[in-house]
């Protein structure tokens, strides 16, 4: 079980933004981000969206930093995808 960040590279509200998942639980997602001091807000249905600024003190934390493609690809290998067409229709 591995929690996973990539690189803040994602623009949005005048800041970059990183993806925080898990590989295989979403109660090891929530457990990890609950004890980071992430809000709940941040979840966006299978990751947390998380400001730069954090970055490296989660990956401290335990976080294991991964390219973005990475990451992708280990949040579908896991099951916990989810695509953003769901994500419209939630």
């Amino acid at each position: 079980m591995t929690v996973l960040i990539d690189p803040p590279a994602w623009p949005a509200h005048n800041r970059l933004w990183s993806h925080l998942v898990s590989d295989s639980s979403l109660g090891e997602l929530h457990a990890f981000a609950s004890e980071n001091g992430i809000p709940e807000r941040g979840f966006d249905h299978d990751h947390y969206d998380v400001p730069e600024e954090l970055h490296d003190r989660l990956v401290a934390a335990g976080a294991v930093t991964v390219t973005g493609n990475e990451l992708v690809r280990r949040l579908i290998a896991s099951g916990l995808r989810v695509r953003a067409r769901d994500r419209r229709a939630a």
